[in-house]
């Protein structure tokens, strides 16, 4: 008897342990929901205004050190500046004489005066104090082919200009109506109102047989001095003085793949 007693008692306090181990275990509780990271996306680098793309496009170094800077301008305003009158030719003429060099050559031979004169391949060009200029036209069909033709007289610089055609390219060429002394430029002049200088700009962005860029010149004296020029990037179409030291021009340059322009204004004369 005692000893099914003890092993009662025993059994009893068992049950209790376990039955208070059992009440005294924290009730689990439900884990919240994860939600999960979404993958993160690379955003686009910022695209900057169009004007800022075009920053290196307002300044030209002359000089190290010396900075010329380029501002936009009105295209209304540079389409109101006079150009010369040679450049348009009248109305009468057809499209096809536009085009043909010998037919625009004789429209102008026909004001020229007995000082130029065209005999089949030869251009004369005849100064009041120096022998006769001779240029020769060689038509050939390779590299040595060289064309001269005759544009029309620059009376504010007293100069004759004379367009050379290369096989690929070309210049110009300025002849002083007194001494015959050849010049050589990038383009027909755009002379300031004054007389005292002209610049001559280029455009050749594209195709590159020619230099792009701008030159200015003093012509003040007995012939042309070069007071600096710059080979860029971007063309330099049309200059126009607006006053006797600033000029307005289209400038040409890439943007998107393609050749775009705008107007800009530049003091090129100090």
């Amino acid at each position: 008897m005692f000893r099914l007693g003890a092993v009662a008692i025993a059994l009893l306090v068992a049950v209790g342990l376990t039955a208070c181990s059992l009440r005294m275990q924290p009730a689990e509780r439900g884990r919240p929901s994860v939600k999960p990271i979404p993958a993160v996306v690379a955003l686009p680098p910022p695209k900057p205004p169009r004007i800022y793309r075009l920053e290196h496009l307002d300044t030209l170094v002359k000089l190290p050190g010396r900075v010329v800077s380029l501002y936009p301008a009105p295209r209304r305003v540079y389409e109101q500046l006079p150009q010369p009158a040679w450049l348009a030719p009248p109305a009468a003429e057809s499209e096809v004489a536009e085009l043909d060099l010998a037919l625009e050559e004789k429209r102008q031979l026909r004001h020229a005066g007995p000082q130029v004169k065209r005999v089949g391949h030869t251009l004369w060009l005849r100064p009041t104090a120096a022998p006769a200029v001779r240029l020769v036209t060689n038509p050939a069909e390779n590299d040595s082919h060289i064309t001269y033709e005759y544009l029309t007289e620059l009376a504010d610089i007293q100069h004759w200009l004379v367009s050379v055609h290369l096989y690929e390219g070309g210049y110009y060429l300025l002849v002083n109506q007194r001494t015959g002394k050849r010049t050589r430029v990038w383009s027909p002049p755009s002379v300031a109102p004054d007389g005292q200088h002209f610049v001559c700009g280029n455009s050749d962005v594209l195709a590159r047989f020619e230099p792009s860029g701008l030159q200015v010149w003093s012509a003040d004296g007995p012939a042309p001095r070069l007071l600096w020029e710059r080979q860029t990037e971007w063309g330099v179409s049309g200059p126009r003085w607006l006053d006797n030291k600033t000029i307005l021009f289209e400038q040409d340059f890439f943007d998107n793949g393609d050749v775009d322009t705008r107007v800009v204004r530049m003091t090129v004369v100090p």
